[in-house]
């Protein structure tokens, strides 16, 4: 019932207000997301950096209709990635795309305005030696979304892919992308999706996602293991130690705000940690899914808003 709720009462403009400029936003933005800014999200990942934690960074927006919509997400991300590279954090730093950020769903020629945007994109990161990442969206554009990485990966075999564990096709999906020099990031899955497409119930997808898992490790490319249940870490553990994997040929990635001890205790091991990094002033869409997927993050905000004030 909640996950169903939470969608609508976070759409509502009060809400919106409350997230974005309340006095609920010191809580819930400051603590998910690094802030509206370019600045604000290169310092942030210079402040991992000092923790010995990669970042991948993830300008929020999505759903473009305009081509000039389109690429002004093109231009922040370059702007990102040359200030950066001025700050000297560029390299090993991994951007987050979202197709429908760059045009996708732009009427006749979204696919190949998508495309050419995120081509341009990959083409600067690569100039400064960082990487990319095509997010996955909802079910209805995973095909269009893993055709368009098999086309980057032409030019810049480094683009890495997402799927999700909740669908009852990724299983195939990871079969596919199990190939060397293949960058794969598997996570759980938080967008609503009908009923057919998807395993339903937590236990459903935590099966999904470790069947899913042992494809990837098996595989010769590089997983990105994206999630915070500690069952499932130490599934990935057991499973990388048991298949002889080298710590390097593997991530693990957490969300920026989301078990930030877990986060440095998996780094002390040795293991590669990156963390989701968004940032921007439209973070709403995002910090919905965030409540959506865990409705108690609401009270890690809400908590944080308390300490901060002295209560």
């Amino acid at each position: 019932m909640i996950r169903r709720l939470v969608p609508r009462l976070v759409a509502s403009p009060p809400a919106r207000v409350l997230l974005t400029r309340g006095p609920l936003a010191v809580g819930v933005v400051d603590r998910f997301v690094a802030g509206p800014t370019d600045a604000d999200a290169v310092a942030a990942t210079a402040r991992l950096a000092d923790l010995g934690l990669r970042a991948s960074v993830d300008l929020l927006g999505e759903g473009v209709t305009r081509p000039d919509d389109a690429l002004a997400t093109v231009l922040a991300y370059l702007r990102l990635l040359d200030l950066a590279d001025r700050a000297g954090i560029a390299a090993g730093l991994d951007v987050s795309v979202k197709l429908s950020a760059l045009g996708q769903a732009v009427p006749r020629d979204g696919r190949k305005l998508s495309y050419e945007n995120a081509a341009e994109i990959c083409a600067r990161a690569a100039a400064v030696n960082a990487t990319v990442t095509v997010d996955m969206e909802d079910h209805t554009t995973t095909d269009a979304t893993l055709d368009t990485v098999v086309e980057l990966r032409r030019d810049f075999p480094s683009v890495g892919a997402v799927v999700q564990a909740q669908l009852l096709r990724t299983e195939g999906d990871c079969r596919d992308l199990a190939r060397a020099g293949s960058r794969v990031r598997l996570c759980k899955g938080a967008y609503r999706e009908p009923a057919g497409t998807v395993h339903r119930g937590r236990p459903a997808v935590r099966v999904a996602y470790a069947r899913c898992l042992g494809i990837l490790l098996a595989g010769p490319g590089y997983p990105m293991i994206a999630t915070h249940d500690p069952a499932l870490i130490g599934v990935a553990g057991r499973l990388a130690a048991e298949l002889r994997r080298a710590p390097a040929t593997y991530e693990y990635q957490l969300l920026y705000g989301v078990r930030p001890a877990e986060q440095r205790r998996l780094a002390a091991t040795g293991a590669t940690v990156r963390v989701y990094l968004p940032y921007g002033p439209d973070s709403v869409p995002y910090l919905t899914r965030r409540l959506v997927e865990k409705p108690a993050n609401v009270l890690l905000a809400v908590r944080a808003l308390g300490s901060r004030r002295g209560v």
